[in-house]
């Protein structure tokens, strides 16, 4: 059998007790309500670069492919070397995934990307399907060198400045 409840939350508010807890409960509707108003919410770009960072720091790495990337059709040649999406492939525990990343915000780290190699892929161990193939602080794509220095050269200034 239930308990009774008070029917009337008016004689509650005849005591020192009930006007307190009563004014306490309305100063917290009224600042959860401020509060869910006023915060600020993450752009869809911040929420991105949050899951590219959480991956790259618990992920762990396996091999995949890319098996599209998309480009831009812009005049510009600069763009047009840097892709804005890549499509990759990867296989965990004999269960094969495919993935889109969008990369148009990540345009140094993809530029003159090599597709016809194969990528290093981080993934959530408890969400496989949730992995990068890029991101701020790490990268498993493989890019062309723009210029290669020559080896000796680097030898003969190391070896200079630390004579120094």
């Amino acid at each position: 059998m239930l308990p009774r409840l008070p029917i009337s939350i008016a004689p509650l508010l005849h005591t020192p007790a009930g006007l307190a807890a009563a004014g306490v409960a309305a100063g917290l509707v009224i600042g959860l309500t401020v509060w869910l108003v006023t915060r600020r919410r993450l752009s869809p770009a911040e929420v991105e670069r949050a899951r590219r960072s959480y991956v790259a720091s618990i992920g762990r790495i396996t091999d995949g492919s890319i098996t599209e990337a998309i480009w831009p059709e812009e005049a510009d040649p600069a763009a047009a070397a840097t892709p804005s999406v890549l499509t990759y492939r990867y296989s965990i525990g004999g269960v094969t995934y495919e993935c889109a990343q969008d990369v148009s915000l990540l345009t140094e780290a993809v530029r003159d990307l090599r597709i016809d190699l194969p990528v290093q892929v981080r993934f959530d161990p408890r969400n496989p399907c949730n992995s990068i193939v890029v991101a701020e602080s790490w990268s498993g794509l493989r890019c062309q060198a723009t210029s290669v220095p020559n080896r000796p050269e680097r030898l003969t200034t190391r070896a200079h400045t630390s004579a120094v």
